[in-house]
């Protein structure tokens, strides 16, 4: 993944950044995905914690290094700047970057400047872009004509984690009131200013919010984490009878169940909730990287490597037939779904020790 995906910022020493597809698009390119980089981020953190588990502290402390590549890169990347108009995008950097400090802590090392300078300036952000319309929530963009969980959810996660409760807290009732939908168990997507209502609901709006309900961890929010546990299960799999989430091809989509998972495997360590909620999410991650792993390909030229299908039902010699362009999304996903299924007790035999391409 790293080997195929990673490339240095217009060829500058230090640099790191994420490729928007394999083979890499031209440098004239212009498109930005600022939030897959939070979460190629978040999965070289994964990394980095796998090692520390298994005692290699010099691996936790090379994907340390890596990550503070990364964030510097996307400063640069993105104008010498942390901010940008999409205010779901600043949540997930701000989240990636508060992990990427645990685990320089975890290993011995300083935080990286550039992560204070992203805290500073995001989470004023994030903060301005809560407002009474609508009764609350975050807007999505500072086009401010809609809220929804994309942005408020991940808001309240990485609130509840620097110790903002009351306005975590504040988000997710405002989520419930106004985006929950009672019959399926489940968040829909989004609240216009107009009225109007998006009512699509996305496998990662539900993990940002069971996110956002481990991290207040009080009985009424780890009460409702169960139900969600329960809803996920009996909603979002997929015509498999086995435990394995559906997902939703590649662009942006092709990350949305990675989050679930990733979501689903701290609930399924979480030692407040239920023993039956746990077991239910950790065979949802289980069965899902399963599913993922069986339905990949290694592919040898110009290097070995392993190919990932956007969606685990279909192989990836027939999602993605050779000569095919590979894109970051689906890829970042199952890795992310892989280093969740390697934090559970019991991790499945086929993922315990990713390969070196994800490594």
């Amino acid at each position: 993944m790293i080997e195929g995906f990673g490339h240095r910022l217009a060829g500058l020493p230090g640099t790191h950044l994420a490729a928007r597809t394999q083979p890499a698009p031209p440098c004239r390119d212009p498109a930005w995905n600022y939030w897959w980089q939070a979460h190629y981020l978040d999965a070289v953190v994964d990394a980095g914690g796998r090692h520390l588990r298994a005692g290699d502290l010099a691996g936790a402390r090379g994907y340390s290094r890596l990550g503070r590549r990364l964030i510097r890169s996307v400063w640069l990347r993105n104008g010498a700047r942390f901010t940008n108009r999409f205010y779901d995008d600043m949540a997930w950097m701000i989240l990636a970057a508060g992990r990427l400090d645990d685990l320089a802590a975890a290993v011995g090392e300083p935080a990286p400047w550039a992560g204070r300078m992203l805290r500073r300036q995001i989470s004023a952000r994030l903060q301005a872009a809560e407002s009474a319309e609508l009764g609350g929530g975050l807007y999505w963009t500072t086009s401010r004509d809609r809220k929804n969980v994309p942005a408020t959810a991940p808001a309240a996660i990485a609130f509840a984690r620097s110790g903002a409760l009351a306005r975590a807290r504040r988000l997710v009732e405002w989520i419930y009131a106004t985006l929950w939908d009672e019959t399926t168990g489940l968040a829909l997507d989004t609240a216009y200013c107009d009225g109007r209502c998006d009512p699509t609901i996305y496998s990662y709006n539900q993990g940002t919010l069971l996110g956002a309900l481990l991290a207040l961890g009080d009985d009424g929010s780890l009460a409702r984490a169960q139900r969600l546990i329960a809803a996920v299960d009996a909603q979002l799999r997929g015509e498999s009878p086995a435990p394995v989430l559906r997902t939703y091809g590649d662009g942006d989509g092709g990350l949305f169940t990675g989050i679930l998972v990733r979501y689903l495997a701290l609930a399924a360590a979480h030692a407040p909730l239920a023993a039956a909620a746990r077991r239910t999410a950790a065979a949802l991650v289980a069965g899902t990287a399963e599913a993922v792993w069986e339905g990949s390909e290694v592919r040898r030229p110009p290097a070995p490597h392993r190919v990932f299908s956007p969606d685990p039902a279909v192989p990836a010699r027939v999602a993605l037939p050779a000569g095919a362009a590979i894109e970051l999304s689906p890829q970042l996903q199952a890795w992310t779904i892989l280093e969740a299924a390697a934090t559970l007790q019991q991790p499945p035999a086929t993922v315990q020790q990713p390969p070196a391409t994800l490594r």
